[in-house]
Order: structure tokens, then C-alpha cells, then sequence
């Protein structure tokens, strides 16, 4: 059967001549996914879904959810008493999420990406296995493609319900580039080598000709894969909607120890997108040749890993290759990377698997986890290699180090080349620089070579330690001791006060302006009032702004020190007369505030305008309207009004609350209001 347009997921086109941002959240009209209350039997919750005019279209039992078709007029009207019946765990729509990822020049010949996760190395150690298959969740994979037709194995179409696993043709044929980039046939004269040598593919179906997909034939796919034993997954798909759909398919397959890769998406936002921002789902970034983060790629705290995802030669329709850009690229080199590994040590657990990819990766960017790389970029070698570590008897060797710069008791200043060797019985999968016990740096080859700027300690004696790690995580270090001897400056920093000038009356904000200069270079810039210190400055020129009001009307005397980075102090000072008009009487009482939408107990859906009535006796500045706590909006004009997407919020009860100010200050609270969503 074919389904039409209702609950579909659009796959994004990214072209090279522009990179277009998802659209906003949409979802499939007249088609919502439902999961009755544990104790609401079936035949309660479809006569409840018919008395909107709906059926069941089909159900995903792993889950224990339902996909129910009815007139897009019924569905908000649907969702909102279905929810308050009390026979539903969750009611919401079938979401549409998007992929991105293009072919661009069929002539590149060229797979960096394989050298740069080191895959050579990976495949020395473990070529793969089939009997670990790669789930691809996709448009399909074309049969007939020389490098794809030895590595498929039977799958489904979550379209046609059928086993016709044939590329649906999307983006000229999507799920063929994932597919081949994951597990192209490798070592066969032929066309391109995947990641995963000797690893399988199982195509799922879940993309349209016309890029369309469903949310819940996405969440069927996976319990699919987890029901027939596929313990790695990739999804290069996109939705900018949380779901609690996926969620639960996502967890469905952890508790089965599978582990799913997903795309990061390529709008170049931080904003979350999904499955990738699931829990339990490796969110994965796309990199350029230079391990810098690729311009389209999203990136945020949710993502966990990054790999190569720009220029990446792969399999296409027809038995062709091109050239693609996209984290749906990189995030099925990543899913190679763990098919790998898993392969190498087949007892890992989802969990260690996790962690082991993680912790060997190649950090990039800011040291440890970033909102851009996550743990790092992948790296085959490092895997396997601790994969194939934790197998049997554990490795009990650390690594050997040897510091041959500086020499022990050397005198050094300024940058300080740390040189050297580390090695060991398995292999080396980082080294650290410390010094004085605190981590500066990291490498991971060796010999290694590190630049450190001793002008970040003080002149002495000082501790320079190299530690070297193992896949076992097994330590060796080497320690030479160095005394710091840099030139310290004693010229301290030139200031001047440009305004306000010596002797002026002054009122109100004053701004106090001025320059600091040092052969050195200024540390820190600070500004005291009658010999207390009021504020701080790193830059030059400087400007301060200080409330005369503080001080009572009269003279006193401004002074601004400025610091070097050997802590040697310039200043300047001035003295002002201070001269405010007398303090009016204070106003102590505060604002009354009352939430008079939603109601206390109301249940609520989608976007919803909440209400707040604020009166003061001189008069309201401010109204700020929080939800659990965390402010939602700010409004500084009658009426107060706040519009809240509920959809962004969790299934449940949740609490509205309000504050208002008052020139003078005064705060009043309004009674919380509790709701349900």
C-alpha cells in the first residue's frame, strides 16, 4: 500500500549552491500516535480515538503505540480530550524531520576520509564481520551498485510493506550514499571501500521517492532492526520536534544492547534536532579535511562524536560514484567505526561500546567534550585497537616514555619545546603534558612534540611531566624537573583619565574614560571609588560606568590602577564633587500580581497565550513569567502575556509562576498555577 503525504518526514536537499535551514517543526495532518495508560484496554482506547471520527491505522506493539488517522479539523480538539480522558500515556502528531546530503563531483576520486579515522590501521587489527550488519534507515539501497550487491542483506519497506528494499531514488538516491559510505565492498577492485570491510547492510525503508518519511515508520524500523538482532544503526534523518515516539523506539533498541548513530543535521544551528538529540542516541558532526568543524553542520551540547563529513566519495544509483557533503555522511562513518569495533570484541556491551568510542576519539577543538565535536572525531585504529584490548586476559604493560627536551635541571624561559617518545607492547592511544600535576595539553602519535609558554607559572622550579596511555588505560610517564627563569617586568602601566576632569560637579551615571598602557601588556584595569575598588576592565581604552547616587553629595576621589601581568600597578586619579538631588521617599510596596490564564488545574496543548494581571502604585516596569522555575518571557507593558509552545515541554504537570517589579524594585508574586500537558 502507499501512503500519502499525512505524517510524512521530509528528507532536506542540501545543494552546493546554497545550504537551505530546516523548516520549522511540521507534522503529518490527520494523524496523531497515541500510548494507552497501562491500565486502559484497548477496546476503551479505540471506541475514545472513533468518537473523533478516527481509526487505527496501524500499531508498532514493541512500543506499545498506535498510529491513529482522523479529519485534521478533530485533531487538536482529538489530542487535548484524548489526553484528559486519562486512557493515554501520550497523545501527539506524527512529526516530519529532514536529512541533508547531496552529491556533488563524480569525478573526485579521493577517500580522505578513510586515512583520516585511520582506517588502514583499523583493518590491520579486525576487518569487520558479517555477522554484525549495519542497519541503514533510509530511502533503500540500489542492488544492482557493484560495491553495495555483495553486502546487502534482507530487509523491509516500511512504504510498501514489502521486502523490496530498492532505493525509492530520493536525492538520487540517499540511502545508496549512506549505505556505501558505511559498508561499501571492500578489497574488490571495484568503486570505493566503505568503512566497515567485511561488515553487512540491512536496508529499512522508511524514505519516499519524493524524500517523505514518516515519524513512526522511522520508530518501526528501529524495533525492527533491535527484533532481528542488528546491534549497530544509523539514521541520517532530522526532525527539529522531540518525540516521544522515537524516544521510546530508541529505548526499545538499547534495552535490546544496540547502539544508534544519527545525523546532526546541517543548518549550522545548535538547536536540537532528532533522533539525534534522543537519549541513548550518538549524535554525530560533520569535520572538513582539517578537522575543523564543517560550516553547515549543527552542533550543541547534544552532540556526542564528529567525523569526516564534506567531500566524501561514495556509492551511488546506477553503479555510479560521486562525491557528497552532509552529516548523513558522517554520521554512517561513525556507525563504520562502531561496526568495526563491535567486530573486534563482539561481548562489548551498548554501553562500553559507547564509551569506548568516546574515549578514543581524537579530541578536536577545545581539550575534553565540546558543543562541536562532542568526545571527538572518530578514530578506527584507536577503537579496534581498544576493542580487541578488552578481550580475554587484560593488558597489565603501561607505556614506556622518554623525555628527551628540556634536560633535567635546565634553565628555560619563554615557549618551551617538550620532546619524546612513548611506546608500548600494544599500542599508544594518547599522551599528556603536565605540568606541575595540572593537564596542559594532549597528543596522540608518537614521537610527540609540545609547546609550552612558561610565562603561565611563576620563575622557579617547576615539574614537567609526560604521561603515556593505552587502549587498557595502562599509564607510563617520565618526569624532569626545570627551573622557570622569564625577565619580569618593573615599568609599571601608564594611566590616564580622559573624563570626567579633575574638580567636576557630577550626578547620576558617571562614565569614567580613559587609556592604560604597558611595554608588556595591561592584565587588568580597575576602577575605585574612595579607595574601594568598584569595577573592572581587561581592554584599553576603558570605560567605566559608576552611580554617583551611591555616594553622599560632596567631594571624593576617583581612581583608576591598571595591572601588568608581572602585577606591577599604574594609576591616576581624580576628584569629583558629587551633587544628586535629595532621594525622594521610598516606595516599599509591591506590585499586586495575579496569572488569569491558563486556570489552576487547566490542561493544556500546543500554543497556548499565558495571561498575567499586574497593578502597582506607581506603576509596573516589569512582568517576568516563568514555567518550573525557569523564565519563559518578559513583558514590560499591559497586558502581560506570554505565548508558550507546549509541545517543548514534557508530558505532565508543570507549574506557571509570575513576578512583577516596580521602579523602586519591589517585587510581588503572583499564586502559582499549576498545569497539565
Amino acid at each position: 500500500m502507499t501512503k500519502g503525504l499525512a505524517g510524512l518526514i521530509v528528507l532536506s536537499i542540501a545543494t552546493s549552491v546554497a545550504r537551505a535551514q530546516a523548516p520549522a517543526a511540521e507534522y503529518a495532518p490527520g494523524r496523531l500516535i497515541v500510548r494507552p495508560a497501562d491500565h486502559a484496554p484497548q477496546w476503551l482506547t479505540d471506541n475514545l480515538v472513533s468518537l473523533f471520527g478516527g481509526k487505527v491505522h496501524h500499531r508498532v506493539d514493541q512500543i506499545d503505540v498506535s498510529v491513529v488517522e482522523l479529519p485534521e479539523a478533530a485533531s487538536d480538539k482529538a489530542m487535548d480530550a484524548l489526553m484528559k480522558s486519562g486512557a493515554f500515556t501520550f497523545v501527539e502528531r506524527d512529526f516530519i524531520a529532514h536529512t541533508s546530503a547531496t552529491p556533488n563531483d563524480p569525478d573526485f576520486t579521493s577517500q580522505w576520509h578513510l586515512a583520516k579515522i585511520q582506517a588502514a590501521n583499523a583493518w590491520s587489527l579486525s576487518e569487520g564481520s558479517a555477522s554484525v550488519p549495519i542497519a541503514i534507515i533510509d530511502s533503500g539501497a540500489d542492488a544492482s551498485q557493484p560495491d553495495l550487491k555483495p553486502k546487502l542483506v534482507p530487509g523491509w519497506n516500511f512504504l510498501t510493506l514489502t521486502s523490496n528494499t530498492a532505493d525509492t531514488g530520493c536525492n538520487t538516491g540517499h540511502g545508496t550514499a549512506v549505505s556505501g559510505v558505511a559498508a561499501a565492498a571492500t578489497n574488490n577492485l571495484t568503486g570505493v571501500a566503505g568503512v566497515a570491510w567485511a561488515n553487512t547492510i540491512m536496508p529499512l525503508v522508511v524514505t519516499s521517492s519524493g524524500c517523505l518519511a514518516y515519524y513512526s515508520d522511522i520508530a518501526s524500523a528501529i524495533t525492527y532492526a533491535a527484533d532481528h538482532g542488528v546491534r549497530i544503526m544509523n539514521i541520517s534523518i532530522t526532525g527539529s520536534t522531540a518525540s516521544s515516539t522515537l524516544q521510546s523506539a530508541v529505548d526499545y533498541a538499547w534495552s535490546k544492547n544496540a547502539v544508534i548513530f544519527a545525523a546532526a543535521g546541517n543548518s549550522s544551528s545548535s538547536s536540537p534536532v532528532y533522533p539525534a538529540a534522543c537519549n541513548h542516541v550518538l549524535a554525530v558532526s560533520a569535520t572538513e579535511p582539517t578537522d575543523t568543524l564543517a560550516t553547515f553542520s549543527n552542533y550543541g551540547s547534544w552532540v556526542d562524536l564528529a567525523a569526516p563529513g564534506d567531500m566524501i566519495l561514495t556509492t551511488q544509483m546506477g553503479g555510479t560514484y560521486g562525491n557528497w557533503w552532509g552529516t548523513s555522511l558522517a554520521s554512517p562513518i561513525a556507525a563504520g567505526v562502531g561496526a568495526l569495533a563491535l567486530s573486534a570484541n563482539p561481548s562489548l556491551t551498548n554501553a562500553q561500546l559507547v564509551t569506548l568510542l568516546e574515549t578514543n576519539s581524537d579530541d578536536l577543538g577545545t581539550p575534553g567534550f565540546d558543543q562541536y565535536y562532542g568526545y571527538g572525531r572518530v578514530n578506527a585504529y584507536k577503537a579496534v585497537l581498544a576493542a580487541k584490548g578488552m578481550i580475554s586476559s587484560a593488558d597489565t604493560t603501561p607505556p614506556t616514555v622518554s623525555i628527551s627536551a628540556p634536560s633535567s635541571s635546565a634553565t628555560v624561559a619563554g615557549t618551551v619545546s617538550v620532546l619524546g617518545t612513548a611506546t608500548d607492547n600494544v599500542g599508544v592511544t594518547k599522551i599528556e603534558l603536565d605540568v606541575d600535576g595540572a593537564a596542559v595539553a594532549t597528543a596522540t602519535s608518537s614521537p610527540f612534540s609540545f609547546f609550552w609558554n612558561s610565562t603561565t607559572v611563576s620563575n622557579g622550579s617547576h615539574s614537567i611531566t609526560v604521561k603515556a596511555f593505552d587502549a587498557a588505560s595502562n599509564i607510563g610517564s617520565a618526569l624532569v624537573t626545570i627551573n622557570v627563569s622569564n625577565t619580569i617586568a618593573i615599568t609599571p602601566p601608564s594611566v590616564t583619565i580622559a573624563a570626567p576632569l579633575t574638580s567636576t560637579s557630577v550626578s547620576g551615571t558617571v562614565l569614567v574614560q580613559g587609556s592604560a598602557t604597558d611595554s608588556s601588556g595591561v592584565a587588568k584595569i580597575e576602577l575605585d571609588v574612595d579607595g574601594v575598588a568598584v569595577a573592572t576592565a581587561t581592554a584599553s581604552p576603558y570605560s567605566f560606568s559608576w552611580n554617583s547616587a551611591s555616594k553622599t553629595n560632596g567631594s571624593h576621589t576617583l581612581t583608576v590602577k591598571a595591572f601588568d601581568a608581572a602585577n606591577n600597578m599604574g594609576s591616576a586619579s581624580v576628584t569629583v564633587s558629587v551633587n544628586n538631588a535629595p532621594a525622594q521617599t521610598a516606595d516599599t510596596t509591591a506590585p499586586v500580581v495575579a496569572i488569569t490564564s491558563p486556570a489552576d488545574g487547566a490542561t493544556v496543548s500546543r500554543n497556548i497565550t499565558i495571561v498575567v494581571s499586574a497593578k502597582d502604585n506607581v506603576g509596573v516596569t516589569r512582568v517576568a513569567i516563568y514555567l518550573d522555575n525557569v523564565q519563559l518571557c518578559s513583558d514590560t507593558s499591559a497586558p502581560y502575556t506570554c505565548s508558550w509552545n507546549t509541545r517543548k515541554a514534557s508530558a505532565g504537570s508543570h507549574t506557571i509562576t509570575a513576578t512583577a517589579w516596580d521602579a523602586a524594585g519591589n517585587t510581588g508574586k503572583a499564586l502559582p498555577v499549576t498545569i497539565t500537558k
